[in-house]
């Protein structure tokens, strides 16, 4: 825009160039009003007054400031509980997800490894084909793991799609004669893994470690399946419940026959309270998420172009 601008200034300009630019500019400013709004949204509904939430009164700034959402989140320990139990399976599945990808990926670009083809078969089989839940749980049960930590961890940290990515990233931009010129200087593979690939490869290992996080983060139905012992659930198994919760007895309202046995003014109130929490609920839960991304984006992005190809 800015070289449009200049263009004009001087008076050497195609006005067919000048209307594109316009016309892309003004898309993309629309287009990132359209996907900035919601969030903004959910965070100015967070604060506002419950009953000017319920009517929509509000549309730029919060209207009669309001914590009450958050204090009835935050207040609750099981909460807490769950972001502890969340920061474990984040950090142990991360970690363990990244470093089985990792060697996956490199043992897969390798041409002189014997097999690869049929085992790159195999793992492109798992992609399309499952048990399914049944099955799956079965399995679980048999190795003793329900109701356990570790399977939280395990499960999830390691998948197929991730491991073709960093195969295609390995081959591209770990030359064969990279790994001739270690040879000489006497590295077998796991020396030239570990000091010459994983320098290499900081842009995926983040793309990698982003994806997995937001996804063990994100996740509650494996917890809800698996887990019986509260004190084990994640973060957002225990969001839900509250939502659930507060929904259930906000739509009690409706009900003549209980409204006889619960307060009505209480009702009112958690009727109120349902739309405030829902949007409080949203942003404790991605709020720490939205704020790591900014830090490993300019990775994100380059790891994901040069990994995008797969072969």
């Amino acid at each position: 825009m800015k070289k449009t601008f200049h263009k004009i200034m001087t008076g050497n300009v195609a006005w067919d160039d000048l209307i594109y630019d316009v016309v892309c500019n003004v898309a993309l400013f629309l287009f990132v009003i359209v996907c900035f709004y919601p969030m903004y949204f959910i965070l100015i509904a967070s604060f506002t007054a419950p009953k000017y939430v319920n009517s929509g009164e509000f549309l730029l700034y919060p209207k009669e400031w309001n914590f009450m959402g958050y204090t009835q989140v935050l207040k609750d320990n099981d909460v807490w509980t769950g972001y502890g139990n969340t920061l474990i399976y984040v950090t142990g599945g991360t970690l363990l997800g990244v470093t089985v990808t990792m060697l996956a990926g490199y043992a897969l670009s390798r041409k002189d490894m014997w097999g690869r083809g049929f085992l790159m078969k195999i793992f492109v089989f798992t992609m399309y084909f499952g048990g399914g839940l049944i099955p799956t749980y079965l399995v679980i049960s048999k190795l003793q793991l329900t109701n356990t930590r570790i399977l939280m961890i395990l499960l999830g940290s390691v998948s197929v799609y991730n491991t073709i990515v960093v195969r295609s990233f390995m081959i591209s931009n770990v030359p064969d004669e990279l790994y001739e010129a270690a040879i000489l200087d006497g590295c077998g593979h796991p020396t030239f893994f570990a000091k010459v690939v994983m320098p290499l490869s900081k842009a995926i290992i983040s793309v990698i470690a982003l994806w997995l996080a937001v996804g063990y983060w994100n996740s509650y139905f494996s917890a809800m399946i698996y887990l019986s012992d509260p004190k084990k659930y994640p973060l957002q198994l225990y969001l839900r419940q509250i939502l659930m919760m507060a929904s259930s007895v906000a739509g009690s309202a409706s009900d003549p026959e209980k409204e006889q046995i619960i307060d009505p003014e209480y009702l009112a109130l958690m009727q109120q309270l349902a739309a405030v929490l829902k949007y409080a609920l949203i942003v404790v839960s991605t709020g720490p998420v939205l704020c790591i991304y900014p830090f490993v984006q300019k990775y994100f992005v380059k790891g994901v172009m040069i990994g995008s190809v797969k072969g």
